[in-house]
């Protein structure tokens, strides 16, 4: 039997015997068991031979009493340090006794180990993620300075580098006053051993590690330890029911579709929905139905779906809540594969909501129908020329799949998409994900072949277990990005472990997200953003930026900000300043960034752009106010109009078509560089108006320009792509 199959047997037997909790002698027994260094110490049950004990380790010595109901030593007065003979050893082994009472069970006596820092280690379960592992600085300050790493267990090589390496106070891991640097792979031991016990133990719910000494050679020693166990008990409810990926695919390439709830009040659901689908240019069959008959928007009314010859692929219910159960045998008739539930009436308003909901589900699977929804504001695939949703958009054909758990929001995500030509693959609100989920949207995603990038808006996670392996298994092949709604929210918990009470979840969330390769943004707008770069730039090899600006202000600003982000801005190498000395005048900046201190000559941005493409030392390029100049130039042009007689409306109209022309020149020159050198070029544009787009693509080029109203937005674009570069690589390694 293998020391974690013997150690899993114990736990077992403890729990069976029904013990709630291991005291520290117990818990570092274990510990040592798992190969994880602990203090030596001897265990006694009274105070008689203390001294002895204490002279065996070598004063000064740590005395620590162990008491049934006594969880935590030092806040219940159980601990004592720097203790140097024997009359101070024996009056605070009489105080501790004292104050355990009937629950006392032994002195632990210990030798005070030298070492200046101190961290923590730990586990604990989550209710919705599983096992997570905690790291930290340690000490009576854990739980003020609160600077700990979370993972989810198990750990790989990479989890526990990048646990390291996340530390706010990772300095205290290098040398420090005059002590040895931490023995990195003895720390990763430490943490792989709670993983592996995580895994291996489900009754297991909480363990804590604090301190952990690093000694003054950089070994870590397990000073103090706690187990809090629990009895594990199968839930049936938790197994995920199973979609069929293939009639989900379907769902989203219907030949017919019926809107239920048909009205011809213009503005509700029922006029909205097909007003939408008919004005997308959808080319299979639409079918109306409303009781009352008659026609609607110019078009036949079915009084009932059973009136349709032959078969509904897509049925759209607006009908409220309370006539769903009704209508599912009728579309079982009908043979409908997808069902789009707008209404509203469910879980979202109560338990009785949310036992309808659950009947309704019930019968759906039983009758062979997938349920989008309820309480959604619809889907729509553009590449199908497919609209039902509450939004008056119809984006382009594209590879961004966006699944909303805010309709109103997804929908707004989509208008923006439809004004700046971003192109969609398939958006869905999910609603209450009563049925599919938005784990399962992920896995239909990750074998789509027109779904380049994934962005996802997320409010809760129903099966945080899946959704970790769900997006990371999709990320290994298409960058994921998130929203996270709420994510300020700490949740309650009833710890009874420092590493528990430290937990919130928000903090485990974030560690799934980056543990799974997920790009995590803070606001809306970013979720666009960051699709506009994965699906139209190549992948940055690294973090090294180039930035070529047209005003000095610009350059700082950006440079300020790829250091908050984690990129890089090299100096430039001797080569290139060379030859930008052979282009600029002898006043430009003459290091990174680069600033082309306004030159008109519509040559020079070009040139300085191509001479950045080819430096080895960066891995893209962010340039800054030449695109937009036009606008300036326009309002210039009005101006001279009005105010010199000399010039008419015609030579002014020339002017300005040059500048046109020069923009649209200096645009398509920066998307055949990144051809040419395979690097993300960010277009930051000086100003922005009607005509103003955040793409800009050509047919024979398979990337497209990409500019951003502000230094920010691109900057934080790219930082994106290197993180998720970053995870890639580190997965691979």
């Amino acid at each position: 039997m293998s020391q974690l199959k013997q150690i899993a047997a114990t736990i077992s037997n403890y729990i069976k015997s029904g013990i709630e909790s291991l005291n520290e002698d117990r818990t570092k027994n274990i510990f040592k068991k798992l190969g994880i260094a602990v203090v030596p110490e001897i265990r006694l049950e009274s105070i008689e031979n203390i001294d002895g004990a204490a002279q065996t380790v070598g004063y000064p010595v740590v005395l620590k009493g162990i008491a049934k109901q006594i969880l935590h030593k030092t806040e219940a007065g159980m601990v004592e340090v720097g203790i140097t003979n024997e009359v101070h050893l024996k009056e605070a082994a009489q105080r501790m006794k004292s104050r355990a009472g009937e629950s006392f069970e032994a002195f632990l006596v210990q030798p005070q180990l030298q070492g200046r820092r101190e961290f923590t280690a730990g586990m604990f379960k989550d209710p919705h993620f599983g096992p997570v592992i905690m790291f930290g600085v340690g000490g009576v300050l854990t739980e003020g300075l609160k600077d700990i790493v979370l993972r989810l267990a198990p750990l790989s090589e990479a989890d526990l580098d990048d646990m390291l390496d996340n530390l706010k106070a990772n300095a205290l891991l290098g040398s420090f006053r005059g002590e040895a640097a931490v023995n990195r792979p003895e720390l990763k031991s430490v943490l792989r051993g709670l993983s592996d016990l995580a895994m291996a133990c489900p009754g297991i719910r909480e363990i804590d590690i604090n301190p952990l000494i690093i000694t003054p050679d950089g070994s870590p020693v397990a000073v103090d330890g706690l187990m809090i166990l629990e009895k594990t008990e199968s839930c049936d409810a938790c197994v995920h029911q199973k979609i069929d990926f293939k009639a989900l695919y379907s769902t989203f390439y219907p030949k017919t579709i019926a809107f239920v709830g048909a009205s011809a009040r213009p503005g509700k659901w029922g006029h909205l929905l097909p007003t939408n689908a008919y004005a997308g240019g959808f080319k299979g069959e639409f079918f109306l139905i409303n009781p009352k008959g008659g026609k609607i928007m110019g078009r036949h009314v079915y009084k009932t779906i059973a009136d349709i010859e032959g078969d509904v692929d897509l049925a759209v219910l607006t009908v409220p809540a309370g006539r769903v159960m009704d209508l599912i045998p009728v579309l079982k008739k009908k043979h409908v594969k997808g069902m789009l539930l707008i209404t509203s009436g469910f879980r979202e308003v109560g338990d009785q909501g949310r036992q309808l909901e659950d009947e309704i589900m019930a019968a759906a699977r039983k009758a062979g129908i997938l349920v989008i929804g309820p309480n959604t504001m619809g889907l729509c695939n553009p590449h199908a020329s497919l609209y039902v949703s509450g939004a008056n958009a119809l984006p382009l054909p594209g590879s961004t799949a966006l699944v909303s758990q805010s309709g109103n929001l997804g929908t707004q995500l989509l208008a923006f998409a439809e004004q700046q030509g971003i192109g969609i693959r398939v958006f869905v609100g999910s609603g209450n994900e009563a049925m599919i989920t938005i784990e399962d949207y992920m896995q239909a995603l990750e074998p789509d072949e027109l779904t380049r990038t994934v962005v996802l808006y997320i409010e809760s996670v129903k099966d945080g277990r899946r959704f970790f392996e769900s997006a990371a298994q999709l990320s290994k092949n298409k960058p994921v990005v998130v929203l996270k709604g709420g994510r300020t929210q700490v949740g309650e918990r009833a710890a009874s472990s420092h590493t528990g009470a430290m937990a919130s979840d928000a903090g485990v969330f974030n560690a799934a997200c980056t543990q799974a390769g997920i790009i995590q943004v803070e606001q809306p707008m970013e979720l666009l953003d960051m699709s506009t770069v994965f699906s139209s730039l190549p992948m940055p090899k690294g973090g090294r930026v180039a930035i070529m600006t047209l005003g000095g202000g610009w350059g700082v600003v950006t440079t300020d900000l790829c250091s908050e982000y984690g990129l890089g801005v090299p100096q430039l190498s001797r080569e290139i300043i060379e030859r930008l000395n052979k282009r600029l005048p002898s006043f430009w900046s003459h290091c990174n960034p680069v600033d082309i201190v306004g030159e008109r000559d519509p040559e020079i941005p070009m040139i300085c752009l191509e001479e950045l493409l080819k430096w080895d030392g960066c891995d893209a390029v962010i340039h800054l106010g030449i695109h937009g100049r036009r606008i300036l130039f326009n309002a210039m042009a009005k101006a001279v109009l009005k105010t010199d007689p000399g010039i008419t409306r015609e030579t002014a109209d020339i002017f300005m078509a040059g500048y046109i022309k020069e923009e649209e020149d200096y645009t398509r020159y920066i998307v055949e560089m990144t051809h040419k050198y395979n690097k993300p070029v960010i277009g930051v544009s000086l100003l922005t108006d009607e005509r103003s787009r955040t793409l800009y693509p050509y047919d024979d080029l398979d990337y497209k320009g990409v500019f951003f109203p502000s230094p920010e937005r691109a900057v934080k674009a790219l930082a994106g792509m290197v993180r998720y570069r970053n995870w890639l690589d580190s997965t691979k390694n």
